[in-house]
């Protein structure tokens, strides 16, 4: 059953030891750039002293060697905190590996995003604890130039602090990315290009509640495999929080991935949306300004077009900064989300 209040982990401080684990792809071992860079911003910018663990850094772990240095970060008592070094695609194989008692007794904050959607959901699910989905030490803190002060703040915030944390509205965002292993990249910060903010859908009302969701390609893996997804009453009134990644999947595939939670009953369930900015281009597939905005177009009418069939009186907040956006703001997983639409404003808890 899913925990009917959220128990959010102790905090670590400046001067405290965290965990950087590889739970999904060690691309470490292959693009040691980003993240090295990214270490360092942990030392410096954040006074935290970095503990790595046998699979950090190689590419070619088991799910069984990957929960154990999960095991080994969770349980180690000068550890504070644990963050994802990056994402990957088969993180769903670790969670039969895990022991959701041992991560339990030890409970710790988790930062990551994207297929780390598997090991949050495993969190609150099983373990009853609050993750954080966002940041990676190869994307945001491995960022080139500089981390964006928005990210940056709302890392600061969801590490360090407690209470209530209002998201940032951007009128300014980055999509394209450039090669991770050529030093060039990090000579100069992305470019960031104009963007109109927040779009809001039945801004009608309030909405609090906890929230549920991550990013779509990996939650349709899950419900695929029935792993961490509980009875859909259970998740009557909490916030759905969704993003999709650079795989950048179809208008057509997004609408189909909603039209089965609708079947199932679940999208019915969520009074609220936020749906995060969605990634139009990447190293491996470059687009042009037209296709972007097409792209970002076609997804937001899928999802309008699902909420309207399941969910009707849903209250939706569309290019919100969470997920594979520049600049990202974090989330809490499990934890308490308000969305005040006569207000246009979107509330965490920390």
């Amino acid at each position: 059953m899913l925990p009917a209040a959220p128990v959010y982990p102790p905090k670590p401080r400046p001067g405290d030891r965290v965990a950087v684990v590889s739970p999904s792809g060690g691309l470490p071992e292959l693009l040691p750039m980003p993240y090295e860079l990214g270490l360092r911003r942990l030392r410096e910018e954040f006074g935290l002293e970095v503990v790595e663990y046998p699979g950090t850094r190689r590419l070619r772990t088991t799910p069984r060697e990957r929960a154990a240095d999960l095991h080994a970060a969770f349980t180690d008592p000068s550890v504070k905190a644990v963050i994802a070094s990056i994402g990957g695609d088969d993180q769903i194989a670790v969670l039969p590996e895990l022991d959701g008692a041992l991560v339990r007794a030890h409970p710790k904050p988790f930062f990551g995003y994207s297929d780390c959607t598997n090991l949050l959901a495993w969190l609150s699910t099983t373990a009853g604890l609050v993750g954080y989905h966002g940041i990676s030490v190869m994307a945001e803190l491995g960022r080139p130039g500089a981390m964006h002060p928005v990210t940056a703040d709302s890392l600061r915030a969801a590490l360090f602090d407690w209470g209530s944390y209002e998201l940032a509205e951007s009128r300014a965002y980055g999509d394209a990315e450039l090669p991770w292993d050529d030093p060039e990249t990090f000579t100069r910060e992305p470019v960031m290009e104009p963007c109109d903010g927040w779009r809001w859908h039945r801004p009608d009302r309030v909405v609090e509640g906890l929230s549920w969701g991550g990013n779509l390609e990996v939650l349709a893996w899950m419900l695929m495999a029935d792993r961490e997804v509980r009875p859909v009453e259970e998740y009557a009134g909490r916030v759905l929080f969704l993003e999709t990644s650079e795989e950048m999947p179809t208008a057509t595939e997004v609408y189909r991935t909603l039209r089965s939670m609708g079947e199932r009953g679940l999208l019915g369930q969520f009074p609220a949306l936020l749906m995060g900015r969605a990634k139009t281009t990447s190293v491996f597939d470059r687009r042009g300004g037209r296709q972007r905005r097409a792209y970002r177009e076609a997804q937001r009418a899928a999802v309008l077009r699902a909420l309207a069939e399941y969910a009707p009186e849903a209250v939706a907040v569309f290019d919100v900064d969470l997920g594979h956006t520049d600049p990202q703001q974090v989330v809490p997983y499990g934890g308490t989300v308000r969305v005040d639409g006569p207000a246009r404003r979107i509330t965490v808890r920390y």
